[in-house]
């Protein structure tokens, strides 16, 4: 039996909901917001936007962790054309708020919410994203005690800024007490596996582990999660 453990972070894109459809939607529907506003826009393909974030991250390193910034930088980018500057900044701005609107339309996995109901009786629970998620706009924020985006830990996972500021701010919890919850094999599992703080893969994909440290305890169904980790910390 492992030690019990007290407190249980979650990441949340592709870990609470498939973040795929989401961002996909969101993007969408705020281009053809911004057309229809201003006409049409060459947006370009993804090596456009990947060359566009390297430019922009050159001219300002915190974009590398805030990530709102770099959505209304880009938008600011291809809309260099539009002028006055005011009309500009306002359109950014309202395409921004239609962007982070839909951003959170998001559909639970099956089981999420009923888990974490059960899960909250017994440990506290938090969110450790790298994305601008807000967990408190959703139902199931009811069950966190916390949240820390990359914009908070001004860095992003896999380094150890979020987990350091989780843990200063329940104070009395210990690395060894702390079990972290994710799908990404580097950004939360090799994260965790780093500081010596236990991990589950959520791997509903049938992914094949391909990293150099020890796979940890998987699991493909939230349905399950509760049973999981009651059998092995409980």
């Amino acid at each position: 039996m492992s030690k019990k453990i007290r407190m249980i972070t979650f990441d949340l894109d592709d870990t609470l909901w498939d973040n795929v459809p989401t961002i996909t939607k969101a993007e969408v529907e705020t281009r053809k917001w911004i057309e229809n506003k201003v006409g049409k826009i060459d947006w370009g393909d993804l090596n456009d936007f990947l060359n566009l974030r390297e430019e922009l991250i050159k001219e300002d390193e915190s974009i590398k962790w805030d990530i709102s910034k770099l959505r209304k930088e880009i938008f600011r980018k291809k809309l260099a054309h539009i002028t006055p500057e005011k009309y500009r900044n306002k359109i950014v701005e309202d395409a921004f708020t239609v962007f982070i609107s839909k951003r959170h339309e998001v559909k639970l996995f099956d089981g999420v919410e009923t888990a974490l109901k059960q899960l909250s009786k017994n440990f506290v629970l938090g969110v450790l994203t790298n994305g601008n998620a807000d967990i408190f706009r959703f139902g199931i924020g009811k069950y966190f005690s916390f949240s820390v985006s990359s914009l908070e830990a001004k860095n992003s996972k896999p380094n150890r800024a979020h987990f350091d500021k989780a843990i200063k701010i329940m104070g009395d919890i210990k690395i060894d007490e702390i079990l972290h919850i994710g799908d990404h094999q580097v950004n939360d599992i090799l994260a965790a596996y780093d500081l010596g703080i236990k991990s589950l893969w959520f791997n509903n994909n049938e992914s094949i582990w391909n990293q150099n440290f020890p796979k940890p305890d998987e699991f493909s169904s939230w349905k399950r999660l509760p049973e999981i980790i009651n059998n092995k910390y409980g």
